[in-house]
């Protein structure tokens, strides 16, 4: 955990934020800013930089984060409808936060991406 990471604080309960998931490995978190109907983090407990960090850690935990999206969907009541997931690396991909997370988007018709 880092201490000057905003996710880590959550994680560890310093900073309050109602979670919508929690396992061993991740937990999930409405965004604050959300830019649709259904905007959920998808957080991993383990403080992870960003995708650049690679090795097995790295695979358990993206493996994680993409088993708990179904229970999470469904929870948000967009699994039938279809949502989409987003991780953002680096500065030009718009990664605001470094620490590894995963956005998860629906409630409505979503825009292209390109």
């Amino acid at each position: 955990m880092s201490q000057d990471c905003i996710f880590c604080r959550i994680v560890g309960g310093e900073i309050a934020s109602p979670r919508l998931f929690e396992n061993e490995v991740v937990i999930a978190i409405r965004d604050i800013a959300p830019v649709a109907p259904v905007h959920v983090l998808i957080l991993p407990k383990q403080h992870i930089g960003d995708l650049a960090q690679s090795g097995a850690d790295l695979a358990v935990v993206m493996g994680a984060m993409c088993a708990a999206v179904p229970e999470i969907a469904r929870s948000e009541g967009v699994l039938q409808s279809g949502y989409r997931l987003v991780v953002n690396q680096g500065h030009d991909g718009r990664q605001e936060i470094e620490h590894l997370h995963m956005h998860l988007l629906g409630g409505r018709r979503l825009g292209g991406i390109a």
